[in-house]
């Protein structure tokens, strides 16, 4: 199936608009040496008026420029990837990227002949449901060739965050936005939403921080709060506060139907014998009949896909989504946002 653009990308641009953003990505995230030498205080965000139409229809993108502690500058070229799938030749359309930056840099007349060129560090944001597996080496996307003509093979690496292999303990270990960010995209239920959510108004309380906090409040409406089991209409929030009260006032309500979704997976496992075969086996099943109680006669292809998934933690997730799902058809939907083994 083709690539889908996911929902809550252009949060995520207004997100790393914000100089705070950035700053905790790179010494959060980013394991070198060089983040030391960085004067975040400098931090500019810059045009990409140079990026092809073709480059940002499929990403989005955005440029920063950092200080040196010692003067001159070093940019940061950010693409975000929010399609279900990784893209394949994302190391050559980075490589594209900071050459198209590059350029632009000299034909303004920022870069003279006698300075050299700045160093970009090029950075890939990917929140996809796959495991991303694309070379962050554009060499390694070339074919097999002589050992002497490899001398002219392109060189370029390209920095991955992958949220789904950032572990709960490196996002412990921070207290920064980009991890509160990541915590809010793993939150299971209301109660860890909300808690997060108090400790961003505690830390976005100032007038600059209002471009962000709106950002926070938009996301966490029409993403968060719904992917958290929230079933209702959710209302246009104004502001984090206001989250925060819609959260404490209806937090009994929430909680019982926590309950109830927690029998339906205690019910899935009580089916099990102890093995991770059996286990996933029950969860399979439940699912099945949780699913026909819901929409009738299931189609061939759901349920040879149910019977053929060995994994109970993606099995456990399937039956949280059939309990929400408004349609049997926006189930089979979001199975093919994530896998594309159904088609």
């Amino acid at each position: 199936m083709g690539k889908e653009r996911i929902p809550h990308d252009s949060a995520y641009k207004q997100f790393f608009s914000n100089p705070e953003m950035v700053e905790s990505l790179l010494r959060d995230f980013v394991p070198a040496d060089f983040i030391a030498d960085l004067d975040f205080s400098t931090l500019e965000r810059c045009s990409g008026s140079y990026v092809t139409d073709d480059l940002r229809e499929r990403h989005d993108d955005i440029v920063w420029r950092v200080g040196w502690k010692k003067g001159s500058w070093c940019y940061v070229a950010l693409l975000l990837e929010f399609q279900s799938t990784p893209d394949h030749w994302m190391a050559l359309r980075m490589l594209s990227y900071t050459t198209l930056l590059l350029l632009d840099l000299v034909k303004t007349g920022n870069v003279r002949e006698n300075e050299g060129l700045p160093p970009v560090f090029p950075i890939v944001i990917y929140n996809g449901g796959k495991a991303w597996k694309a070379p962050q080496e554009v060499a390694a996307l070339f074919a097999p060739m002589p050992e002497s003509l490899k001398f002219y093979r392109p060189q370029h690496r390209h920095f991955l965050l992958d949220e789904s292999r950032v572990s709960g303990d490196e996002l412990d270990k921070s207290k920064g936005l980009v991890a509160q960010l990541l915590r809010l995209e793993r939150a299971q239920e209301p109660e860890q939403v909300r808690q997060i959510v108090k400790e961003l108004i505690s830390r976005l309380h100032g007038p600059e921080y209002l471009v962000l906090r709106r950002a926070f409040t938009i996301w966490l409406a029409r993403v968060v709060l719904k992917r958290s089991g929230i079933t209702e209409e959710i209302p246009e929030f104004q502001d984090l506060r206001e989250v925060d009260a819609m959260l404490e006032e209806r937090a009994a309500q929430w909680k019982d139907e926590y309950i109830r979704q927690g029998v339906i997976i205690g019910k899935a496992e009580g089916k099990a014998e102890g093995k991770a075969e059996g286990k996933a086996e029950g969860i399979g099943l439940a699912l099945r009949d949780l699913l026909e109680a819901r929409f009738g006669t299931l189609p061939q292809s759901v349920t040879s896909y149910i019977a053929s998934s060995s994994d109970s933690n993606a099995l456990r997730k399937l039956t949280l989504s059939a309990y929400h799902a408004e349609s049997l058809q926006a189930f089979i939907d979001q199975i093919k946002k994530d896998d594309d083994k159904l088609m």
